[in-house]
């Protein structure tokens, strides 16, 4: 390359200043929608370029292989565009296809091939690939450059056999799932079987702990790794083998690590073990043509479930920085411009987040015109919420030529929460895709309810019976069931007629016998129900008597417990059937069920409306956004509301949600809402009472309008109090029971018994309490007016 031109001129002064870093230590906090991705790959560029910096002697970490590539593509176009000026005189789109496809091939020879960019496992797995043979575990195990990876469900089939048959557990009280889950969370930690039992030292740690050994003996006669190994591995090499350490340590002397707040402890270590060169002592490094250099954001750290520990980022000046107040730093640069979103998103989600106390202090700044008020509505129930949703979609989809469907985004925080959106997309005939997941009528629980449900509709239904007859496990292996269909194919028989015949099954079954048996006798109890019991009533017993929601609790991994909310949706909607239809039964509402599905055909490629929850929405934006079920409860979730912590990470995931939204944001809640079959009376969420009055519009119209300059001027249909007013009426009667309660509180209630107050929401006459009571596992949320409360002195 002969010549550069300034390459860097559009870069805002902070993403300028953080790409010509050159060497040292760097934090990059990146707020949203501040351009991140283009601060890294201008850094690997500009270390190329200007500092002649090897190609070969960089390692860029990504979270995910999309962000990998999108990195590597970006990088090779700005090389490109450079050869195109310096060479041709001409932009790289001036230039002819079969000139642009050679320089492209040119720059990826050159200097593409030999950067290191991808995610932790993809990386460090090829650094095994050369080096594993020099390590051996605390056991003396071994593993050779040719190891195999085994998946998720791999791991899991080797966990299970060692607790089903190598130990003879019971695995009801040691679920395979959930040990799996316990041994992965070990190895995020850096723990060994020997260091977990030293910390889980009662006996459900010590059995754990067997197990995990015993695992790692299976992995190594295999010679395989699971995921967790990709990361752990190394770090146990570089600690156990200096010479191994000083090369890698060598080779990349400048490291870049993108969403620097979702690293863990274990990949934390990596960073800093291959940064560092194991010397803990800071006056000993030295920073001679060589760098690390972070980026991310501690307000949208959202994954904690997986381990992620956003103090890392928090703790980065401590670790490599210079440890300066933010004004005085040389090793932090903030990148605070968003060019994302309208004004007043950005400055309802800044004053959201203030209110949390662990982040670096940051204001994101708008560059784009003010833009309508953030719309809040609150509704009847979910079903009213979902209609309102879908109104204002067609209504914005029809009046503005510059949307489509797939400028519309509904964001939850759970996904049992999209099941009346996507009936009502479906009766509406608008195309609708779930990010990152399935379709509710698609997921594997539901469809495993829906299969017992259409067997006792339809007994001849083989397809349903065989998905079902050992979901849950109940003892009736391949064999068994081949023996069964064999029977029934041998005897032009239906599949059911063998199962209902107890002599058959006995002779054909073998051990399996009585699980068979229990199975048929299920189904054949609940078919001579359906003509006389409600639809949800035969719900409810099939899942107590099948066992297929105890299994779900027993497995107690976060999967699960998403899976379990999801049947209990199923449940919602089967409530939701009965009140809507005058002729109820089971064979009706499966058919209710099918026409759902079926008629989600979206071609690919076609535009539509996406559906996803708030973790899945992270880097992701939409010109238009619905937060919906902004409750307590849901938006916090209620397993953070005496956790401050968890709280702040959910204030987070809500963080997030807002700064998705691009020209316009919707806020919904609902006066109550079905949860696991019975209406509840929901409380607006308290990240509401956090935003500013005054950005917000609580007069909603059907006629949504958008604009880029002015206020909205709908016409108000429904009006909602914000959770913070104190309206003029309020009698002091009100605020005198406001004053009369306080956190801490312990009060009677002859429903629950002794409780203590542990939360206060609203004010005035619409004060509400959460109370803990001793015989129940989560808080309720009364309204001291009309429960009947005592004080406990």
């Amino acid at each position: 390359m002969t010549k550069t031109t300034d390459f860097l001129s559009h870069l805002n002064s902070s993403q300028r200043t953080s790409v010509e870093h050159f060497c040292g230590p760097l934090l990059v906090v990146a707020g949203a929608g501040s351009g991140k991705t283009r601060a890294l790959t201008y850094r690997i560029a500009n270390l190329i370029l200007k500092h002649r910096v090897d190609p070969h002697n960089i390692l860029a970490v990504t979270f995910t292989n999309k962000a990998a590539r999108e990195m590597k593509d970006r990088i090779q176009k700005i090389f490109a565009e450079q050869i195109a000026l310096s060479q041709y005189n001409k932009t790289l789109d001036k230039l002819a296809p079969h000139e642009q496809t050679r320089l492209r091939s040119q720059v990826y020879k050159t200097y593409i091939k030999d950067l290191w960019i991808g995610t932790f496992h993809s990386l460090f797995s090829r650094i095994l690939r050369f080096d594993i043979e020099k390590y051996q575990d605390e056991k003396g195990r071994r593993w050779t450059k040719n190891f195999s990876i085994f998946d998720e469900s791999d791991a899991q089939s080797v966990v299970k056999e060692i607790i089903t048959k190598k130990l003879q557990l019971d695995d009801k009280k040691f679920e395979p799932r959930s040990v799996r889950y316990t041994i992965s969370n070990a190895k995020n930690q850096g723990l060994s079987p020997r260091d977990f039992e030293r910390e889980q030292p009662n006996y459900r740690g010590r059995v754990i702990a067997e197990v995990y050994g015993y695992y790692e003996d299976k992995l190594a006669e295999n010679n395989a790794l699971d995921f967790d190994d990709l990361i752990l591995m190394p770090v146990k090499l570089f600690q156990q083998n200096e010479q191994v350490l000083g090369y890698w340590h060598q080779r990349f002397r400048h490291i870049l690590v993108d969403e620097y707040q979702d690293t863990n402890r274990i990949q934390y270590d990596l960073i800093n073990l291959l940064t560092t060169n194991g010397e803990t002592r800071k006056s000993e490094w030295d920073w001679r043509d060589r760098s690390i250099f972070v980026v991310g954001d501690a307000d949208q750290s959202i994954y904690s479930f997986r381990m992620a520990d956003f103090t890392i980022l928090l703790d980065f000046q401590a670790d490599f920085g210079d440890g300066l107040p933010d004004e005085d730093t040389r090793t932090m640069v903030k990148l605070e411009e968003n060019y994302r979103s309208r004004e007043t998103i950005l400055q309802a989600a800044n004053q959201l987040i203030e209110n949390n106390t662990q982040r670096i202090d940051k204001i994101l700044k708008p560059t784009r015109g003010e833009g309508e008020k953030i719309y809040c509505y609150k509704a009847d129930d979910e079903i009213a919420e979902a209609q309102f949703v879908i109104n204002h979609l067609r209504s914005l989809e029809q009046q503005h030529s510059e949307f489509n469907w797939g400028s519309f985004a509904v964001l939850y925080r759970t996904n049992a929460q999209s099941r009346p959106i996507e009936e009502n997309l479906v009766r509406q005939g608008i195309p609708y895709t779930i990010v990152g997941g399935l379709k509710f009528y698609d997921r594997k629980e539901i469809k495993d309810v829906l299969a017992y449900l259409r067997a006792i509709v339809n007994p001849y239904d083989t397809v349903s019976l065989l998905r079902v007859i050992n979901t849950p496990r109940r003892g009736i292996g391949k064999t068994t069931i081949d023996n069964l269909v064999n029977a029934a194919q041998q005897l032009n028989l239906p599949f059911w007629e063998i199962l209902n015949d107890e002599t058959s099954v006995n002779t054909l079954a073998g051990r399996s016998a009585k699980g068979v048996n229990n199975f048929a006798q299920l189904i054949r109890k609940w078919q001579e129900q359906v003509d006389t019991l409600s639809p949800s009533a035969i719900v409810q017993g099939v899942l107590d008597e099948s066992g297929y929601v105890k299994d779900l609790q027993n497995q107690g991994t976060d999967e699960s417990l998403d899976r379990l909310q999801n049947v209990q949706e199923l449940y919602n909607a089967v409530l939701q059937f009965e009140e809507e239809n005058e002729e109820v039964n089971l064979s009706n509402f499966l058919a209710s069920t099918a026409l759902t599905s079926d008629l989600d055909n979206l071609k690919e490629g076609q535009a539509a409306v996406s559906l996803l929850t708030l973790h899945a929405s992270k880097g992701l934006e939409f010109p238009v956004v619905f937060l919906v079920g902004l409750e307590q409860g849901l938006l916090p979730n209620y397993r953070s509301l005496d956790d401050p912590k968890s709280l702040e990470e959910e204030r987070r995931l809500c963080y997030v949600g807002i700064t998705r939204a691009q020209e316009i944001l919707y806020l919904t809640h609902a006066r109550e809402r079905r949860l696991y079959g019975s209406r509840e009376p929901a409380i607006a969420s308290q990240f509401l009472a956090e935003l500013p009055k005054e950005l917000l519009s609580f007069h909603l119209s059907s006629q949504a309008k958008v604009s880029s300059t002015s206020r909205s001027t709908h016409q108000p249909t429904q009006k909602w109090s914000h959770p913070q007013d104190n309206s003029a009426n309020n009698n002091s009667s009100a605020a005198d029971a406001e004053r009369d309660w306080r956190v801490g509180d312990r009060i009677f209630h002859k429903n629950f018994g002794i409780g203590e107050v542990t939360h206060i929401f609203g004010s005035g006459n619409k004060i509400s309490l959460a109370v803990r009571f001793a015989n129940l596992s989560t808080p309720k949320i009364v309204n001291p007016k009309i429960d009947p409360l005592q004080k406990v002195e």
